[in-house]
């Protein structure tokens, strides 16, 4: 099926909105980006899934100052369409308070409603080493 220009765009620059908001401190805006029910999957980072909005405003918070100061997001790929649900892929930079960073892929589940698009579930999963560990092996 193909996936209008506006539709990518639009899909583009609310992932890329994230970002701005967290790093903004604009947690009550969160719906802008996810849908309500939204589950955000942590468990790469042992913190499991966390459900709606109001609970995910509310680890943010419980993080504090271990959240990183910015979010940067590039690479986004929509990997598959249908109907008024995509599947998109993106890379994610973490700029800690200390200048360290780090990077992760986020996987998303973006659906159109009355509201336009929004990501109803995002996992987070951690790039810790290179290739994916290929040549890795001992």
């Amino acid at each position: 099926m193909a996936f209008a220009l506006e539709d990518r765009l639009a899909v583009t620059e609310l992932i890329a909105l994230h970002g701005h908001l967290v790093d903004g401190g604009e947690l009550d805006r969160s719906g802008e980006v996810f849908t309500t029910d939204v589950v955000y999957d942590l468990s790469d980072f042992g913190q499991g899934e966390i459900f709606g909005l109001t609970a995910l405003k509310e680890a943010a918070l419980a993080l504090g100052a271990k959240n990183p100061v910015a979010h940067h997001v590039t690479n986004v790929v929509i990997e598959e369409v249908f109907d008024d649900r995509v599947r998109a892929r993106s890379k994610g930079l973490g700029i800690m308070s200390d200048g360290s960073c780090g990077s992760v892929t986020y996987e998303d589940v973006v659906v159109r409603g009355d509201a336009g698009w929004r990501i109803c579930r995002r996992k987070v999963v951690a790039r810790r080493v290179p290739l994916g560990g290929l040549g890795q092996e001992a």
